[in-house]
């Protein structure tokens, strides 16, 4: 792409003053100083204070920054451990004993930036550029209905091949794609930042979340690890408050883990969860990300970066998202090893990602091509595996996505999700769509330990006239019919 064509497509798609109204005094949410002055002041925190904060999350108040700052300060092992265990007694009360399960279907690896952390970045000329044709979509869509997915996350490079209208375009597409007994029935977006008008065009053909994530709140080492359309620091941190202005109900934030301090990163994402709030009548986001920089094809900053996070500080700062936004979703992707991973999602994560391989076309040629993905997984397992290791643990997957189709999103789903309520509904569902999986495509190892973990689950349901609308459809389910939820 011709230097001078890529520079005036970049003037076109940056409105800036769309942010505006958002801003106060002219300055983004991010106040660096503060943050620093923050974490300083709370640097030995007394252990009273830590337990006083802990049970302010488990009543299910977000916490301030001045608290979150103690939190990530601690010293004391033996409060870490209390922790952890506040976090997993904060995910029951919200989410319940479910993690929802997805997939990551990278669509196109075209890209204008050059950010130096990504194999995508448009110098890397070790990287093999594809974009899915409609019908190469169908193809890797109906390679995740064919193991039993009912989600995706869509990820799309930045550029001009994937605009808006292919975004569209593609979604409607993975919604009308079926395959035997399955389909795809909810598809949230990794995209770049967009216009105002733009996100209404995904709203209007039924996007899901939409996840833009900062990569670092950090203004300094934003600008040093980011160049051409992403090095505009405002355009990125408003994109999400531009979503929501244009009617996206759901958005999803997350920073990247060893661009910049660990603890700083932790605090920008409560800054951004607040001023959210702030502006959207206490809505602030749906979900919140928290991806370790991993390596990439001929991407050598990945590994040399000298904020790495180690495992330790990694489940304690994930502890920390956890108590500090209780209500929230929380995503924990195959970044992470199976062992890391079947660690921390016990301290309170609600999402995985399963099966996922983030070769542009690779599902459907079930082949791991390095030279296609922005960065190497560490975690490979099948859906059926991840499935099988989730319930030895006791947790029941879910696939359930009635709160979309029933309008449970926004204000809505957030007023059920601060009062601990929403499990109420989600567990039933997650039960139903269990029972879904194992009939259709689970192996008989997973089943043998499913089928025990949904009649504990079904026989723990409080509700006596739930239980028998559940136990009614479970006996439609096993009849043939599909896609049943309360």
């Amino acid at each position: 792409m011709a230097e001078a064509v890529k520079e005036s497509w970049i003037k076109q798609v940056i409105k800036p003053e769309e942010n505006e109204k958002f801003k106060k005094n002219g300055r983004d949410f991010i106040d660096e100083a503060r943050i620093q002055e923050t974490l300083l002041a709370k640097r030995n925190p007394d252990r009273t204070h830590i337990r006083e904060i802990m049970a302010k999350a488990l009543e299910l108040n977000r916490l301030d920054p001045e608290e979150t700052a103690a939190l990530l300060n601690c010293q004391d092992e033996e409060l870490w451990q209390e922790m952890y265990q506040i976090g997993l007694e904060i995910k029951h009360k919200v989410y319940g004993r479910r993690i929802v399960t997805f997939a990551p279907l990278y669509v196109s690896n075209y890209c204008v930036n050059n950010c130096t952390y990504c194999g995508y970045r448009a110098e890397n000329k070790d990287i093999h550029r594809q974009q899915l044709s409609m019908d190469e979509l169908a193809q890797e869509i109906k390679a995740l209905i064919g193991v039993g997915h009912k989600r995706l996350i869509m990820v799309y490079g930045e550029h001009p091949k994937s605009d808006v209208n292919y975004i569209a375009e593609t979604l409607k597409v993975a919604y009308s794609t079926k395959e035997g007994n399955g389909e795809i029935r909810r598809v949230n977006v990794n995209a770049a930042p967009l216009a105002i008008n733009d996100y209404k065009v995904l709203r209007d053909v039924g996007i899901g979340t939409y996840q833009v994530f900062q990569e670092t709140y950090h203004h300094g080492t934003y600008q040093k690890v980011h160049r051409s359309l992403k090095a505009n620091y405002d355009w990125r941190v408003y994109s999400l408050h531009r979503a929501m202005e244009a009617g996206v109900d759901d958005v999803g934030i997350g920073a990247l883990f060893g661009l910049a301090d660990w603890k700083f990163e932790v605090m920008g994402l409560l800054a951004h969860t607040i001023d959210l709030e702030e502006h959207f009548g206490g809505v602030g986001p749906h979900t919140i990300s928290f991806p370790r920089l991993q390596p990439a094809v001929n991407t050598p900053f990945a590994e040399q970066s000298p904020y790495l996070v180690d495992n330790d500080t990694f489940k304690k700062l994930v502890t920390v998202i956890r108590l500090s936004v209780p209500y929230t979703g929380m995503i924990l992707t195959a970044r992470e090893s199976a062992r890391i991973r079947d660690d921390v999602i016990n301290v309170g994560c609600t999402q995985i990602d399963a099966s996922s391989n983030i070769g542009i076309g690779a599902y459907s040629k079930e082949q791991t091509d390095y030279s296609k993905q922005q960065f190497i997984l560490g975690d490979t397992r099948s859906l059926d595996e991840a499935i099988r290791a989730l319930a030895a643990m006791g947790w029941i997957t879910s696939f359930c996505t009635a709160d979309y189709r029933c309008g449970r999103t926004g204000e809505c789903f957030m007023g059920i999700a601060k009062k601990g309520k929403i499990h109420n509904l989600c567990m039933p569902n997650a039960i139903l769509t269990f029972k879904e999986y194992l009939l259709d495509y689970a192996s008989p190892e997973t089943v043998k330990v499913g089928e025990p973990l949904i009649e504990k689950e079904f026989n723990a349901l409080p509700n006596p006239q739930v239980k028998k609308i559940v136990s009614e459809m479970m006996d439609r389910i096993v009849a043939g019919e599909r896609d049943l939820f309360l």
